[in-house]
């Protein structure tokens, strides 16, 4: 029997955020708290800029915006502060704050993927690193499901989608 394998990736499914960040702006327009604080959120590019008069009142437009992803189905981990905790930065009269989206596995994340595979996995298990994405084969796909239930439950700071499953 051949082998069975599957890909492991991070995409974004920049659709799904760009409707996020219209449906965040319509609320932040809409809503009393926000009146009269110049909040907005706009998509430029590979990040999403998020603005208002106050540092309290950019952390309340990222929380509209992080609940209106995760209820479109994009995870958090694919923004990127730039530094760990997200804090405003104050840009002449209004404060900022800029997340980039993160797309791909870069090759240390990668590393430790196919180091936790080799570590905790079945041994039958192979995983490839083919680019930005991870190539795992193996005879038995009860051992390939089991590789995805240990990835889903381990704290990765990347996003991952499971692909190709053949």
């Amino acid at each position: 029997m051949a082998d069975s394998s599957f890909d492991i990736v991070s995409k974004i499914d920049k659709q799904e955020v760009a409707n996020a960040v219209n449906q965040a702006a319509k609320e932040i327009g809409s809503r009393y708290d926000f009146k009269n604080v110049g909040a907005s959120v706009e998509l430029s590019g590979e990040s999403i800029v998020m603005k208002a008069n106050s540092e309290e009142r950019t952390l309340a437009v990222l929380d509209v915006l992080q609940t209106k992803l995760i209820k479109r189905g994009v995870s958090l981990k694919t923004l990127d502060y730039g530094d760990d905790d997200p804090t405003p930065k104050l840009s002449g009269k209004e404060y900022r704050l800029e997340a980039k989206l993160k797309e791909g596995i870069s090759s240390e994340n990668a590393k430790k993927i196919s180091k936790i595979i080799r570590d905790e996995g079945p041994k039958s298990v192979k995983a490839r690193i083919e680019g930005d994405e991870l190539r795992v084969t193996s005879k038995s796909r009860d051992d390939l499901q089991e590789v995805q239930a240990l990835l889903k439950g381990s704290d990765l700071d990347v996003a991952l989608q499971f692909t190709n499953y053949r």
